[in-house]
């Protein structure tokens, strides 16, 4: 990464590339917001701005009242104040488990996820059709380098594929 200072007089040079670099990133946020309007959203610049998602501060297990940055359970988590549901996967529930077999797997998918999120950006893609669940939390697909962080879970046998309804775990 390069940084530039700007109390030092720059070559021409130098301030095209700024200039240049500038352009893009204002020509990828129109693009990012074009896509969101297209998909039927009225809001496309706020959403476009909240696609990736580099949180400032680490996600941990939530806690408390206070819910900014927080992971819920293996398909829930709360960025930027907003909570959001994995759209393209099932985990086993912590919070009213079934069985003692299915918290336990639902403790190690929570762990993974905190793991997942912290290890660098991802975006939050919308779920086709659907913008949120009957809860009022935003249903999106986590992905980072092309690849569902949901997806990682389901590998790893944490997660089940989303298939339209809940299935039990115990």
């Amino acid at each position: 990464m390069t940084v530039i200072n700007f109390k030092q007089p720059q070559r021409k040079k130098e301030r095209s590339f700024v200039g240049l670099l500038f352009s893009a990133m204002a020509v990828s946020f129109v693009g990012a917001a074009g896509g969101y309007w297209l998909m039927g959203n009225s809001n496309a610049v706020a959403n476009a701005a909240a696609v990736v998602t580099k949180p400032l501060t680490a996600y941990g297990v939530c806690s408390g009242s206070v819910r900014y940055h927080c992971v819920v359970d293996g398909d829930t988590l709360w960025s930027g104040g907003i909570k959001i549901r994995i759209a393209d996967i099932d985990t086993p529930e912590v919070s009213e488990p079934r069985c003692s077999s299915e918290l336990a797997l639902g403790n190690k998918a929570t762990a993974r996820l905190v793991e997942l999120v912290n290890e660098g950006s991802f975006e939050m893609r919308a779920w086709p059709g659907r913008d949120e669940d009957k809860s009022g939390r935003k249903l999106r697909v986590l992905v980072r380098d092309s690849r569902s962080l949901g997806d990682i879970l389901v590998s790893e046998g944490l997660a089940r594929t989303w298939t339209g309804r809940r299935q039990p775990w115990c």
